[in-house]
């Protein structure tokens, strides 16, 4: 427990240094400076600014654009992240958070346009935003470079949920499906997406309990 005392004394400057927490030496979050960012920054800042445009001027067209902009954007730092050597912890959560950035618009784009496809976006919308982010992020109580290499933890976890495969089935196929005009196949895949997420979260906190302790 941190003491009121040790408190105020953070609004000295000259004792910060003394009761300031400072940041683990050992985690490397790697170079910040890599062309797979670029490309994650550049996909993820033209989705967004595509998918804006797309609803104000009320456009499904440019939607679609926006979205193949943010799914080969996506799977093209990827790539470049591998092919260069440039896989890091710091890329990885910036592709984590960007992804996140290019849903939160184009999922809203596509229900407003498209109202009948919100019986399974808003649902899937959630579950991306909240179990997926959540599962996405454990990678980092491992020494790992991105959920990609979450095999060595893992490999069932890893299988059903950031295998290519896998990746594909949780987010293309499902906004597909409602795009297409099957919202409640969409759903029902939505629904299983959760129900793994749910599963692997709760073998990833097994993991993590420490020995003789479970997760509830």
């Amino acid at each position: 427990m941190i003491s009121f005392s040790a408190l105020s004394s953070r609004e000295d400057p000259d004792r910060t240094a003394q009761v300031g927490l400072a940041p683990h030496r050992d985690v490397d979050l790697g170079d910040l400076r890599t062309v797979a960012n670029l490309v994650t920054l550049v996909r993820t800042v033209g989705a967004v600014v595509t998918g804006v445009v797309a609803v104000v001027e009320a456009r499904l067209d440019l939607l679609a654009v926006a979205y193949g902009v943010y799914w080969i954007g996506d799977m093209l730092d990827g790539l470049v992240a591998r092919r260069r050597g440039e896989e890091t912890r710091f890329g990885a959560v910036l592709d984590i958070v960007s992804d996140r950035a290019c849903t939160s618009v184009l999922c809203v784009g596509v229900i407003g346009h498209l109202p009948e496809t919100a019986v399974a976006l808003v649902p899937f919308f959630l579950s991306f935003m909240v179990l997926d982010t959540m599962l996405s992020l454990a990678f980092l109580a491992w020494p790992l470079a991105s959920p990609n290499d979450f095999a060595a933890v893992d490999p069932m976890v890893y299988r059903w949920n950031w295998s290519p495969p896998a990746k594909a089935v949780n987010t293309s196929a499902v906004v597909l499906l409602a795009l297409v005009g099957l919202p409640w196949l969409s759903l029902s895949l939505v629904l299983a997406v959760a129900a793994v997420k749910v599963w692997s979260g709760r073998r990833v906190l097994r993991l993590l309990a420490p020995a003789g302790e479970g997760c509830g």
